[in-house]
């Protein structure tokens, strides 16, 4: 499968959600503006495969991060196996993500 042929809809859609509180104590007054700062920030980031959805997570029911391929959850392992395709691991994603996210907070903040 070439990625530079993928639709938006073939491509892996990782959504995390953000907490508030990683903000600091006003977190909550500047998740939303926080979300579209790391969207657009995001936006290119294994763009060929990857649509980013970073939104505030004010239900803590839901879990920080979630997949879907084709409109479809996905699972951890089914999101796994797609992005082997691809010869990347989704460890290594979501740990250059998460780093990514502590690097736009700095930044944010200043």
């Amino acid at each position: 499968m070439s990625s530079s042929k993928l639709t938006k809809e073939q491509k892996l859609t990782v959504t995390y959600r953000v907490e508030p509180g990683c903000l600091g104590p006003t977190g909550a007054d500047l998740i939303e503006a926080f979300c579209q700062y790391a969207q657009s920030q995001l936006q290119t980031l294994d763009a060929d495969y990857i649509n980013w959805s970073i939104i505030p997570r004010f239900d803590k029911t839901l879990p920080e991060m979630s997949y879907q391929v084709l409109g479809k959850r996905t699972t951890h392992q089914q999101a796994e196996k797609y992005l082997s395709v691809f010869g990347k691991s989704l460890d290594e994603l979501e740990a250059h993500l998460t780093d990514k996210l502590a690097e736009l907070i700095g930044s944010f903040k200043r």
